[in-house]
């Protein structure tokens, strides 16, 4: 923008999360303004992941991945069902492919309950056969919360609803720099064709892969310093033809990794994925000789896979704030009690389960700047 603009709140970031968070300040009345870097809204992120409405099952009971998600999951379906939004609860198994993974099972269930997530069924392997007669295990959780939402007309939604509220959504306004005034506002610097300046009242950083870069930017007295953002690479296989099963399928957990599993999309294709490799830059570059390493893993619980009708699909980065081997922390969402910048909501290492907990995480931001 060529010139100097005064906005009550900025929003950094035109994924998933940073929409629903200027939908939910749109919608109470505050002046808002999301800037995105790219021509589209969603881009990164937020168009590479599954789709997958996520039910609340894996995630420590107390954390704010945990209870954003199961709140989030329920505010979503209201929202698709209210908006028209393509979705389905196309409902999951999470399958046990050999007895050595029947007390992780069990765990699961356990930390599932203990997070509000009480309708877990468990199965036996012919149960679970039953319902998918392509899959292998001896023993399965039956996830009818858990769902598939098509996340492009998600987003375009909560762009409409911004605007429709008075708000607004520029694209391909990169953000190159943050200063903190000595009167308390920001003044962001931007790029683009029509780099320039902006100043805002508050300020909401949701910019996924390079939120903790953006942040390091900024100039303040209070000696914060924004967490590191560190890259993980998935690559998705597509099937074609005939999808083999109905629901999602997914394997046993491998730390924070949810396994090379199964996902039947809004129009019921199936593919597989994510697979994970830590990379230094953002890449979206295919390697699909990589997939060899994977096929024993899809056949543990897909033993009919015909490797011939598998084929590259896409590649998503996620936004981790820990490193390769490193214990996984939980969803940092920055106010001014952890910065002390007053109007400053910062959010890293929003990765999954952000589709499904983005409107929960729009609530509470909206809240932390009432409040801030």
């Amino acid at each position: 923008m060529a010139n100097a603009v005064d906005v009550d709140i900025v929003v950094v970031g035109a994924g998933a999360v940073g929409l629903a968070i200027g939908r939910s300040l749109a919608e109470a009345g505050h002046e808002v303004l999301v800037l995105e870097q790219h021509a589209l809204i969603g881009s990164e992120t937020s168009s590479r992941n599954s789709e997958v409405i996520h039910a609340g099952i894996y995630y420590p009971t107390g954390s704010l991945r945990a209870k954003l998600c199961v709140a989030g999951k329920h505010m979503l379906y209201d929202f698709c069902r209210d908006h028209a939004v393509p979705h389905a609860r196309c409902t999951k198994l999470l399958v046990a492919t050999h007895d050595s993974q029947l007390k992780k099972l069990a765990q699961l269930q356990a930390t599932a309950k203990a997070n509000g997530v009480d309708d877990l069924e468990p199965l036996d392997g012919a149960a679970a056969k039953a319902l998918e007669p392509e899959l292998s295990c001896v023993a399965a959780l039956l996830s009818p919360s858990t769902g598939v939402i098509d996340s492009h007309t998600y987003m375009l939604t909560l762009q409409g609803l911004i605007e429709a509220a008075g708000g607004s959504v520029v694209l391909r306004c990169p953000v190159l720099g943050i200063d903190r005034q000595p009167d308390g506002t920001f003044r962001l610097t931007t790029g683009g064709d029509d780099g320039g300046s902006l100043t805002c009242r508050r300020l909401v950083l949701s910019a996924g892969l390079h939120a903790s870069k953006l942040a390091a930017t900024l100039t303040a007295s209070t000696g914060y310093t924004p967490p590191p953002t560190y890259y993980a690479k998935g690559q998705y296989y597509a099937l074609s033809g005939r999808s083999p099963f109905s629901r999602h399928i997914y394997p046993m957990p491998d730390g924070a990794w949810l396994g090379l599993h199964a996902t039947v999309d809004i129009g019921g294709r199936c593919k597989f994925g994510p697979d994970i490799a830590w990379i230094p830059d953002i890449d979206y570059t295919f390697e699909p000789e990589k997939l060899t390493a994977f096929l024993d893993f899809i056949r543990s619980y897909y033993p009919g896979l015909d490797v011939s009708r598998l084929h590259p699909d896409y590649t998503g980065i996620r936004p981790k704030l820990y490193r390769e081997g490193e214990a996984v922390p939980d969803f940092f969402i920055h106010g001014s009690d952890v910065h002390g910048i007053d109007g400053l909501v910062a959010l890293y290492g929003i990765e999954s389960p952000g589709l499904t907990a983005s409107l929960a995480i729009g609530a509470m931001v909206a809240q932390m700047l009432a409040h801030g």
